[in-house]
């Protein structure tokens, strides 16, 4: 996968790595930024959903799409979609033109809108990507998990860098009997979970 990842999603991850550079740099505020997991935390994330067993792959928070990019190189290697949900319009609307110009549109379904509307749809779920407000991570966790197929993986960002908000869910799901999880110090954290 690493490999062979074409110049035009090379192109665009540049590109979205160095808006997110200067978005830092200009103290743009917080809502409006690109927020987006380092390249090693997308390499890792990629190689844990190419693992994942067959299902439906999901993605909860695209902001420019970045994530995607990368979750995309699994999906064309494993022959499906991945479906990522942005409650930003602006956001989704830069998320669409990176897909278009990467040529990844055919492995991504975007969809506008709050995720926790559409996540009860979602029966067969083998990987899920968590990196949205922190404030909804409780609540797509407990409808995620009862709809993951056995073997099936949640990862969710910024366990680290957010852990005083998400400590409750962190607790959760540490303790949870339905999944092996685990909280990993890769880029700004990711939580690691497996469905029993």
């Amino acid at each position: 996968m690493f490999h062979q990842i074409s110049p035009e999603i090379q192109r665009q991850m540049r590109r979205l790595e160095e808006i997110d550079i200067r978005d830092r740099t200009d103290n743009t505020p917080r809502f409006q930024r690109l927020r987006q997991v380092p390249p090693d935390a997308g390499k890792f994330i990629t190689l844990l959903a190419a693992s994942a067993p067959q299902g439906e792959f999901i993605e909860i928070g695209t902001s420019g799409g970045y994530s995607t990019l990368w979750l995309s190189l699994a999906c064309r290697v494993r022959g499906q979609k991945i479906t990522t949900f942005e409650v930003l319009e602006e956001k989704a609307s830069r998320a669409t033109e990176t897909f278009h110009a990467a040529g990844v549109e055919d492995v991504i379904e975007l969809v506008l809108g709050d995720a926790r509307d559409h996540l009860p749809n979602y029966r067969q779920v083998a990987f899920c990507f968590l990196d949205a407000e922190k404030e909804v991570y409780a609540d797509c966790y407990e409808v995620i998990i009862p709809n993951m197929v056995s073997g099936g993986l949640l990862v969710a960002d910024n366990t680290i860098n957010h852990q005083v908000t998400l400590q409750p869910m962190l607790d959760r799901t540490l303790n949870d009997e339905r999944v092996d999880a685990v909280n990993i110090p890769l880029g700004n954290g990711l939580l690691v979970c497996r469905k029993i």
